[in-house]
């Protein structure tokens, strides 16, 4: 296939425009705790669960769908930053203003892509979103365990900063792993509860 310069200027557009996930800081640590984790760091660890963790997944599920929504999931907080799941400001993550402003991202970010890779990966970027499917039911139930082995990892880490009680772990992360792999999360959840005695 012969590349026209237009479709290949669009799609060098977007790749130099997605490095710029490597600057969005997010609220959880590296394992060891040295720093920040950044949201492109996130997104490459998920894609590498989804491989690990393929076993977990329940049937029919693609893991090479699931492997393309984790690496495309988290592109909008270019615009919007990362907003961490147990924040509880007016900036909560999934209250309607959040949304809204990951909408815009969404439109903003894959529409420097040629029309049919921008369709193709927003309709992606909103599966997962929807999670109503058996590949975005896994790929959130990644999303939402990853930072819980960081944070078990580093001894804690942020869940001391957001004063994050048992039960706001299991409604709000312990529910979507266990939706997507349930014995992921009875292997997890018995590893947290040394933090919250």
């Amino acid at each position: 296939m012969a590349l026209s310069d237009d479709r290949l200027a669009a799609q060098m557009a977007f790749l130099v425009e997605a490095d710029r996930l490597k600057s969005v800081l997010r609220a959880t640590t590296l394992a060891d705790g040295s720093r920040r984790e950044n949201s492109g760091e996130h997104s490459w660890h998920l894609a590498l669960y989804a491989l690990v963790l393929a076993d977990q997944a329940g049937p029919g599920v693609s893991i090479d769908r699931v492997v393309r929504m984790l690496i495309l999931h988290d592109l909008v907080e270019i615009d919007v930053g990362d907003v961490p799941i147990h924040s509880a400001d007016g900036h909560a993550h999934g209250s309607a203003a959040v949304l809204a402003a990951e909408r815009a991202a969404a439109e903003r970010i894959f529409g420097l892509l040629p029309p049919e890779q921008a369709a193709a990966f927003r309709a992606l970027w909103e599966e997962f979103e929807a999670a109503e499917t058996p590949d975005a039911v896994f790929a959130k139930s990644l999303d939402r365990v990853q930072p819980v082995m960081q944070n078990l990892a580093s001894g804690g880490g942020t869940w001391t900063t957001y004063n994050v009680t048992a039960e706001q772990l299991e409604s709000r992360v312990g529910v979507k792993i266990a939706r997507g792999a349930p014995a992921l999360w009875d292997w997890v959840r018995e590893r947290t509860r040394s933090y919250f005695g």
